[in-house]
């Protein structure tokens, strides 16, 4: 069945939507709160599992400590998409009430993390901060497909990669920037150079969202698509009906995709959660300060592939659009696999820099890439509820690794770290050769957007 006979057995009535194409400019403020989204992301990256770690936590127990990004992220992003999808204020619009309350609950759990004393209060805290973060982002990426016509979502969405690079670069670098001039630490054991680095997470994060929420107008919805909205009842129960639709209703090459993030997340989550350890254990001495010392590098390590990703992120608009997206992404993951299998192989921890430039490239695709062929698949007025649906293939694989991961990481990788990064880089290029196993939906034309609202009887 071709997506127009899907949609139209779907009993969606179709609408035509006007959408101006905007300025390179517009395009960058609409996306600015991602980076401080991001920010916040990188510190639960580079920074969280260190404290872990200061506050005592084993090794093996990391992927358990960490299941607060699946969970949150499964049962947060998917609602958060669909009750955003039937949301319409006049004065607060549809996707900017969520990703601004999302962003303030992400300062608060920032500004608090480092005064944390134990682990227990340290995985609390991640759990609200997780909250917050998936709260504010899903809504973000159905506000590009919301504002954008079609030949402009490539810019859209990896304008989203260079704010996540940017983001992520300064939350790694500001840890070891701030490693250099911050000396002491509180009486639990996390360094003030870590407490300095979640401070000003905690800013960036409501600051930049504010800039974009007040500077960037949603488009209203037509007298249809109100109507529509209007003649819907409930909530959370018809939210997470609407989910369970979407789901069924799903096209097939959507549900290829989400084989690819099973592979490609599960390895990603790999390998932030051992780089630090697996850098500890190839480059520095056995000591509490060489340990200190590879979580700084690791900051600077991840740092340098987030600088990567937003050098590239705009330039693989042009390659998705020459070469198609498909065959982009999978080069990208197939470059990052070689350099996760060299990774911990290096003894010099400047010649690092040299084979994570793979992973700075595929994590600009990673979050930007798929979007593209995404939205082709999907009807607009469903960009909310799909978008979490995506999100429901990133944090799946992140929560069959935190409860399965444990057992492979001491049984068969030996407790070693440095094979657990092995690891990750084969998982991702066995997400590079599955990517090319999708058919890749043909790039519709501005002229020719319809969306498909759900009549009110459906």
């Amino acid at each position: 069945m071709s997506s127009t006979e899907q949609r139209s057995s779907l009993q969606h009535t179709a609408i035509i939507r006007q959408k101006p194409l905007m300025t390179m400019n517009q395009i960058l403020l609409m996306n600015l709160g991602f980076f401080g989204i991001q920010y916040s992301f990188g510190m639960q990256q580079t920074a969280v599992n260190p404290v872990y770690e200061f506050l005592g936590a084993d090794p093996a127990d990391l992927p358990i400590l960490n299941l607060a990004g699946p969970i949150t992220g499964l049962l947060i992003q998917p609602l958060i998409g669909a009750l955003s999808d039937r949301t319409w204020s006049p004065r607060w619009g549809r996707r900017k009430p969520f990703f601004l309350i999302g962003a303030l609950g992400c300062s608060i759990c920032l500004f608090l993390f480092p005064f944390v004393t134990a682990v227990w209060m340290a995985v609390l805290l991640l759990w609200l901060l997780d909250a917050s973060n998936n709260t504010a982002m899903e809504p973000y990426r159905a506000f590009i497909a919301d504002k954008l016509p079609p030949s402009q979502l490539g810019k859209g969405f990896l304008a989203q990669s260079f704010f996540t690079g940017l983001g992520i670069t300064l939350a790694n670098i500001s840890l070891y920037v701030f490693q250099q001039f911050i000396e002491g630490g509180t009486k639990a054991g996390i360094p003030y150079w870590v407490l300095g680095s979640f401070m000003l997470g905690a800013v960036c994060s409501i600051g930049t969202v504010l800039v974009s929420v007040l500077t960037t107008p949603e488009i209203p919805p037509s007298a249809d698509e109100l109507a529509a909205l209007r003649a819907k009842k409930g909530g959370f129960g018809t939210a997470i009906k609407e989910i369970v639709e979407a789901i069924v209703e799903m096209p097939p090459e959507l549900r290829k995709l989400g084989l690819v993030y099973l592979f490609q997340w599960y390895g990603m989550v790999c390998y932030w959660q051992f780089v630090a350890l697996s850098i500890a254990k190839s480059v520095f001495p056995p000591t509490d300060q060489g340990k200190e010392d590879a979580v700084a590098w690791s900051g600077l390590v991840n740092g340098w592939y987030n600088i990567v990703t937003f050098s590239v992120a705009f330039a693989l608009v042009a390659f998705a659009r020459r070469r198609g997206a498909k065959v982009v992404h999978c080069v990208c993951l197939m470059l990052a696999a070689i350099g996760l299998l060299v990774f911990p192989s290096i003894e010099n921890k400047y010649l690092l820099f040299i084979p994570i430039i793979g992973l700075g490239i595929a994590w600009a695709s990673i979050m930007g890439v798929p979007y593209i062929m995404a939205v082709r698949m999907i009807p607009s007025t469903r960009y909310g509820v799909y978008m979490g649906i995506i999100n429901m293939m990133i944090v799946v694989p992140m929560l069959i690794q935190s409860v399965t991961f444990g057992w492979i990481y001491t049984n068969v990788l030996g407790d070693n770290p440095n094979n657990a990064i092995r690891f990750a880089g084969i998982l991702l290029g066995l997400a590079g050769a599955t990517m090319l196993w999708i058919k890749e939906p043909p790039m519709v034309r501005d002229v020719d957007e319809v969306s498909y609202m759900p009549s009110a009887g459906h």
